[in-house]
C-alpha cells in the first residue's frame, strides 16, 4: 500500500510511505475519518534519526498482520516530532502523566476528537515481562473502545483537564544574585564528580547548564571545576566523533564512552557555541579542536545545497547501530599498518575486548593533547578516509528554523572568536536562506526541504532561536539586515505568543495556530532551549542593539519573562540552564562594546581585544560611526580622528578608549 504519506516533505514520514499500515498525516481529514468510522486514533510520533522508531517500524509497521489489525480498528496517524513539536508536546505530556516517563517512538490512543486515553512508547512484537506485545495492546484497546467508549472518553477529558491545570504559567519568582548562587550550589550537589556531567546513564550533554556555570565564573570568579571536568570528558569521549567531528545526542553509559549514534543539529549548534566561549576563557587546546571539528562537521555533513543545515544524521547505518563508527584493533592495523595501528589502538583506547558490540570499540582519546601531533593528524586522516568508504548513516535533510538559528549563532560566535570568516559567511548564507524562504506572508514557517518551504507554522522556539542567531550574526558582521530581521521576529513573537493576563508567560504556539486539545506551554530547557527562555535571551540582547525606541520595551519583556523562571531555576536548575544564562547576562549589564573606526583595518585591534575579553552574553558591534541601521554605533564618534571603543554596562558607560590595552583593562577591571 502506498499510503497518504508519499506526498510528505518529512523524511521521517517518507520512511513509512510504503508500510502496509494505512497511515494518515495529522490533520482535520484524519480526525474527521475517525469520527465517521467511530474508531479511536492511533497516533505514532517519532523522528528520522531515532533508533527505536526504526526498530518498531520494522517489527510492527512493516508486518502485514499487525497492519491489518491497525487498519481495521483505528485511524492511524504518523507525526514527525521535529516538524510538529506542538503535537509532540501535547501528547508527550499525556504520556508522561500516564506512565511516569516518555520517549520515542511515542504511541498514543486518542478519541476521534484527539483526546488521549492510553499512551506509551515502544511496544515489542511479542510479550515481555511487564509489557504486552503491540498486537495484544491493539486488540485490548479496540475491545475496550467497543465495550465502554463513554468511560474512555470521560477519562480522556479528565486527562486533558489535569494537563491544562498543570500547564499554567509559573508564579513570579525573581532570578537575582542569590538565586544564581543557589543554582550553582544545587548543580554542585548533583554533579557526577567521577565522570563529569549530571546524572547516570543515559547521559546527555548538559550544555546550557555548563554555559550558565561558565558565565557565572566570568561574572563572579567562581570555581570552574565542574565545567572543566565535563567539557574535557565530553570532548575526549565517545560522545564526540574523534575522526569527523560532531557530537552524538547522548551517551548510553555514564562515562561518555558509548554514544547513541545519531547526531542532531541542535546539540552541535549548542556545543559549538559553548566550546568556543570555553576555549576563549581557558585556552585549552582540546576545546579549540572541538570547535574546529564541530564547525567543520556542520558545514560538511549537515550543510544543504540551499545554504541551510539539515536536521540530523541517523543513529543506524543499514539498520545497525554504530556500523559506520566503531573499530577493532585488527581494523586499525589493516588501515594503518601494524606499528601505527598499535599506536592508534592505545591512543583511542581500542581493545581486543571492546566496549561496544562484537568486540568493537568507540574511539576515545586517552589524553587531551596527543604527544605526537603530526602523527595524530596523519592517523586521524587515514582512519577517516577509510571510514568514509563504509556505509554511511542516512541524513534527515529537512531544515528546521529553530535549530538553524542555533547553528547560525554558533558559527557566527565561533567564527569571531577563532577568526574564521568562512564560518561567519556560512552563517550568513543560512540566515539569508531562512529569511528568504521560511518567512512567508509576514510569518515564519518551521521547515523546508530541498529549498521548498513547508506549511507548518513556526512555533515560539523558531522565532526566538532564529532571532538569537541573527543577533549574533549582526554582531559578527555589523550588517543591519540581520538586526532588522531579528527585530521583526521578536515583535511577531511578542504579538502572537503571550499568555493573556499573565505578563512574561508564553505559549509555544501562536494565537492563530491550529487548535489542539491543549495549547502547549513548556518553559523548561531540555535538549534545546525552551521557546520562552530563547525569547528572553533574544529580547535582552536586542534591548541593547535595537535602538532607543525598543530598549525599554524589550528589556522589560525580558525581565518579566525571567521573573517567571525563578521557581524552575530554584528547584531544577539542570532544566533551566538557558534561563540562568539569560539571568547572568542581565546581572552583568549586559556588557556592550561599540567599536568605531573609518575602516575595518583601523578597528581590527580593538575588535579583536573586545571579542577575546568579553564575557559570554555581552554584545559587540564594529563599524563606522553612526552607521545606518546599527543603533549601537550611533553617537559614538572617533576620538581625535582615531578608532575608539565604547564600553557600557546596562545603562552606564565608561570613557572611550583608543588602544587595545586600555579596552582590555576596562573589560577586566570595570570602574566601580
Amino acid at each position: 500500500m502506498s499510503n497518504r504519506l508519499k506526498a510528505a516533505t518529512s523524511p521521517y514520514l517518507l520512511q513509512h510511505a510504503e508500510n502496509p499500515v494505512d497511515w494518515w498525516p495529522w490533520g482535520e481529514e484524519a480526525l474527521a475519518e475517525a469520527k465517521r468510522r467511530n474508531v479511536p486514533i492511533l497516533l505514532s510520533v517519532g523522528y528520522a534519526a531515532c533508533h527505536w522508531c526504526h526498530v518498531m517500524a520494522h517489527e510492527s509497521f512493516e508486518d502485514e498482520a499487525t497492519a491489518t489489525l491497525m487498519n481495521a480498528n483505528f485511524v492511524n496517524i504518523k507525526v514527525d516530532r521535529e516538524e510538529r513539536p506542538d503535537i509532540d508536546s501535547v501528547y508527550m505530556a499525556a504520556t508522561q502523566a500516564m506512565t511516569g516517563q516518555g520517549g520515542w517512538p511515542m504511541t498514543c490512543f486518542l478519541t476521534p476528537e484527539g483526546e488521549p486515553f492510553h499512551c506509551g512508547t515502544y511496544y515489542p512484537p511479542s510479550p515481555r515481562p511487564g509489557m504486552p506485545s503491540f498486537s495484544q495492546l491493539l486488540v485490548a484497546v479496540a475491545e475496550a473502545w467497543g465495550e465502554r467508549p463513554d468511560e474512555l472518553r470521560s477519562g480522556a477529558r479528565q486527562i486533558i483537564a489535569h494537563l491544562t491545570e498543570k500547564s499554567g504559567p509559573l508564579p513570579e519568582s525573581v532570578v537575582d544574585g542569590a538565586a544564581l548562587d543557589a543554582a550553582v550550589a544545587t548543580l554542585r550537589k548533583e554533579f557526577d564528580t567521577g565522570n563529569g556531567g549530571f546524572g547516570g546513564a543515559p547521559k546527555f550533554p548538559p550544555t546550557m547548564a555548563l554555559n550558565f556555570l561558565l558565565r557565572h565564573h566570568e561574572r563572579t570568579g567562581s570555581d570552574l571545576a565542574m565545567v572543566e571536568h565535563a567539557a574535557e570528558a565530553m570532548a575526549l569521549g565517545g560522545l564526540n566523533d574523534q575522526l569527523a567531528g560532531g557530537f552524538a545526542r547522548y551517551s548510553v553509559d555514564a562515562r561518555w564512552e558509548v554514544p547513541h549514534f545519531e547526531k542532531m543539529l541542535y546539540d552541535n549548534g549548542l556545543l559549538l557555541r559553548f566550546y568556543a566561549q570555553f576555549h576563549g576563557v581557558t585556552g585549552h587546546e582540546y576545546a579549540r579542536r572541538a570547535v574546529e571539528e564541530t564547525a567543520e562537521f556542520l558545514l560538511r555533513d549537515l550543510g544543504t545545497a540551499e545554504g541551510g543545515f539539515a536536521a540530523s544524521l541517523d543513529a543506524d547505518t543499514d539498520g545497525v547501530e554504530g556500523l559506520t563508527y566503531v573499530w577493532t584493533p585488527a581494523q586499525l592495523a589493516d588501515v594503518l599498518g601494524e606499528e601505527d595501528g598499535a599506536w592508534a589502538a592505545e591512543l583511542f583506547q581500542v581493545t581486543e575486548r571492546g566496549n561496544f558490540e562484537h568486540g568493537a570499540s568507540t574511539l576515545r582519546l586517552r589524553e587531551p593533547h596527543p604527544e605526537d601531533e603530526t602523527r595524530y593528524e596523519r592517523v586521524r586522516r587515514a582512519l577517516l578516509a577509510a571510514r568514509n568508504e563504509r556505509p554511511q548513516p542516512a541524513r534527515d535533510d529537512k531544515v528546521i528554523a529553530a535549530w538553524n538559528g542555533l547553528a547560525i549563532g554558533a558559527l557566527a560566535k565561533a567564527g569571531s572568536r577563532l577568526d574564521r570568516p568562512q564560518w561567519i559567511e556560512a552563517a550568513a548564507r543560512a540566515a539569508a536562506f531562512l529569511m528568504d524562504t521560511h518567512f512567508v506572508d509576514g510569518r515564519l514557517r518551521r521547515t523546508s526541504r530541498d529549498g521548498v518551504v513547508g506549511t507548518t507554522a513556526g512555533v515560539l522556539e523558531d522565532y526566538a532561536c532564529l532571532a538569537e542567531g541573527l543577533l549574533e550574526l549582526h554582531q559578527s558582521t555589523g550588517e543591519p539586515r540581520w538586526l532588522a530581521d531579528a527585530v521583526t521576529l521578536l515583535d511577531l513573537a511578542l504579538a502572537h505568543f503571550g499568555v493573556p493576563d499573565s505578563t512574561g508567560a508564553y505559549y509555544d504556539t501562536a494565537d492563530d495556530a491550529e487548535v489542539l486539545v491543549q495549547r502547549p506551554s513548556d518553559p523548561t530547557d531540555n535538549a534545546s532551549p525552551s521557546g520562552a527562555s530563547a525569547l528572553a535571551n533574544a529580547l535582552l540582547t536586542a534591548s541593547v542593539l535595537a535602538g532607543h525606541d525598543r530598549v525599554g520595551r524589550y528589556r522589560e519583556a525580558a525581565e518579566q519573562a525571567l521573573a517567571r523562571a525563578g521557581r524552575l531555576a530554584a528547584h531544577a536548575p539542570r532544566f533551566a540552564g538557558h534561563w540562568l544564562t539569560v539571568a547572568e547576562a542581565a546581572a552583568a549589564g549586559p556588557v556592550q562594546v561599540a567599536v568605531v573606526g573609518p575602516d575595518a583595518a583601523s578597528r581590527a585591534d580593538l575588535l579583536a581585544a573586545a571579542v577575546a575579553s568579553l564575557p559570554d552574553g555581552a554584545v559587540v558591534v564594529s563599524g563606522t560611526p553612526d552607521a545606518e541601521g546599527v543603533p549601537l554605533l550611533a553617537d559614538r564618534p572617533l576620538v581625535d580622528g582615531a578608532a575608539a571603543a565604547y564600553v557600557c554596562r546596562g545603562y552606564v558607560c565608561e570613557r572611550p578608549v583608543t588602544t587595545a590595552g586600555d579596552l582590555r583593562s576596562q573589560l577586566t577591571n570595570p570602574t566601580p
